[in-house]
């Protein structure tokens, strides 16, 4: 059965997908502002598809931030990301660079103003980041970024990249970590297993700590269990 459901959502997703991101570029060309309505709408189709033919529902626990900050999200899984669309009312993600190359999607998630990170390019690319980030940060817009780099197994609990504690040192901002689950049933591959999802948006992290002590509190958060989690007040 899962096999089956998992197979209805990928039609359904994918062929609806194609119109709408044709849909979303041409609103590119008219603002910013079109091209974040819709993605939105693209990222409420998923949710839609993922729990009408996926049997995956998501449960969201905590206020999710809309003003500037930075977002720091555990990344098990695809899911979250498009979730970052369907949350949010203006996030600016911190992505790699080569899903800026993508035809079509690229264009998109520059108009929406998404961050590309070059990793090759060391230090070039980091001042780059913390350009952008400052522009973000000055038009009020939440920073959304993946500390651990690249999807992680269910259970695992890598060290923090380093780009997280530089977006923190240079805007001042404090970080929502969230916690979450989706690993469990949206993992790598075809096959999607029923179930709920689980988002904790927990509370801030100050700004202005040492390194160490952001880090290990951020890393605490994200890993912990998001349906028993402290979360952040409304």
């Amino acid at each position: 059965m899962a096999a089956i459901r998992s197979l209805l959502f990928a039609l359904v997703f994918l062929g609806g997908t194609v119109p709408l991101a044709l849909l979303v570029a041409a609103a590119g060309f008219v603002s910013p502002a079109a091209v974040r309505r819709g993605a939105h709408l693209w990222a409420a189709f998923f949710v839609w598809c993922a729990r009408v033919f996926a049997g995956v529902r998501l449960a969201v626990r905590g206020a999710v931030p809309q003003h500037a900050c930075l977002v720091a999200f555990k990344h098990q899984s695809a899911f979250e990301t498009y979730l970052t669309l369907y949350l949010f009312d203006r996030p600016a993600v911190v992505m790699k660079k080569e899903l800026l190359e993508i035809p079509v999607w690229g264009f998109i998630a520059r108009r929406h103003g998404s961050i590309g990170v070059d990793r090759s390019r060391g230090t070039a690319a980091m001042k780059l980041l913390l350009r952008e980030a400052r522009d973000r940060v000055a038009a009020s817009r939440p920073i959304l970024i993946f500390p651990e780099g690249t999807r992680v197994p269910v259970g695992a609990a890598p060290p923090l990249k380093a780009g997280l504690f530089a977006l923190y040192q240079a805007t001042g901002l404090p970080v929502v970590p969230v916690a979450l689950d989706s690993g469990r049933l949206w993992a790598r591959g075809f096959l999607k297993r029923p179930g709920t999802v689980t988002l904790a948006f927990q509370p801030e992290v100050p700004p202005g700590l040492a390194k160490e002590e952001m880090e290990a509190r951020v890393h605490a958060a994200i890993n912990a269990d998001p349906l028993t989690a402290p979360v952040r007040p409304a």
